[in-house]
């Protein structure tokens, strides 16, 4: 009986974690799925079944299918480049050198600031006339550019931003996982004569993969999820080159009214992460 007690005090523990999660993502997740089965009015909120008429209907749209195409890119672009950073920005801070304390302190300044404000502040500096990124370019002999307003350089832009709060973020979790690593590993290498390459490839990475795993498939989801500085900066534009699907569901659900069409994109952008982290999972995983 006793025995029983402690296995159970654990789940205990673990209870309201569990409660919120059911509440906050399980109950939307289900909601969602429940809702792209209707044709629902905004202004009259009546609800008529439609099955998966909605499904047929954004899967025969374009616009659906090219804020698919430019979430794919967006990801296939923003995730290694952001990992990557991360990577050398937490083996950059993990060493021990004059000064390091306070670089510390000024490199997690980003992640302080609300992403609504860092979009607004971005979209000044980005500005084409009166912003200071054009500004430097001018200084260096570069002729003014379009940044937030060129077809070829918005998602650029949008890439930018979210690497911006986003490599810090991650470079934390990479730094535990660098402090995790027990020295005495680092130092046997050193003795049998492995480079500083040799270490950092044959064991820092290795023992770096289930972090590294975490990193990614978080970084996969919030990068689905970047909704903030479409809305604020470039409204899916210009010509569509940066409708992501969230803003894409926000357009469709509360722009046009068509929240049956909304949460059919929902599930289905819910459908997509599933797949793309079991893929990511599936290629990070170790041999336990």
């Amino acid at each position: 009986m006793m025995r029983a007690r402690q296995q159970i005090i654990p789940y205990l523990f673990l209870l309201p974690a569990l409660l919120l999660l059911i509440v906050f993502n399980l109950m939307p997740t289900i909601a969602t799925l429940f809702e792209s089965m209707f044709v629902i009015s905004l202004r009259s909120g009546e609800r008529v079944f439609a099955g998966f008429a909605n499904y047929n209907r954004i899967f025969n749209d374009p616009i659906f299918w090219k804020s698919f195409q430019v979430t794919v890119v967006f990801s296939l672009l923003v995730n290694p480049i952001q990992i990557a950073l991360a990577l050398g920005l937490a083996v950059l801070i993990n060493q021990r050198a004059p000064g390091i304390g306070i670089f510390r302190s000024i490199y997690l300044l980003p992640i302080a600031v609300s992403l609504n404000v860092t979009a607004i502040v971005w979209g000044l500096m980005l500005d084409q006339n009166s912003g200071m990124v054009n500004g430097i370019l001018l200084q260096l002999g570069i002729p003014r550019q379009p940044f937030l307003h060129s077809v070829d350089q918005a998602l650029w832009s949008i890439i930018l931003i979210a690497s911006w709060i986003g490599v810090p973020l991650w470079s934390l979790f990479i730094l535990a996982g660098l402090q995790n690593i027990p020295p005495p590993v680092l130092e046997a290498a050193k003795i049998d004569g492995a480079s500083a390459w040799q270490s950092f490839t044959k064991i820092t990475l290795p023992l770096l993969r289930r972090v590294l795993a975490f990193v990614l498939v978080a970084d996969t989801v919030a990068n689905f999820l970047m909704f903030a500085p479409i809305l604020l900066l470039t409204s899916g534009g210009p010509r569509l080159s940066t409708n992501l699907i969230m803003y894409e569901t926000y357009r469709r659900g509360f722009l046009y009214g068509d929240l049956g069409a909304s949460a059919a994109m929902l599930s289905v952008m819910l459908v997509i992460v599933f797949l793309i982290v079991g893929i990511e999972l599936y290629a990070l995983r170790g041999r336990d």
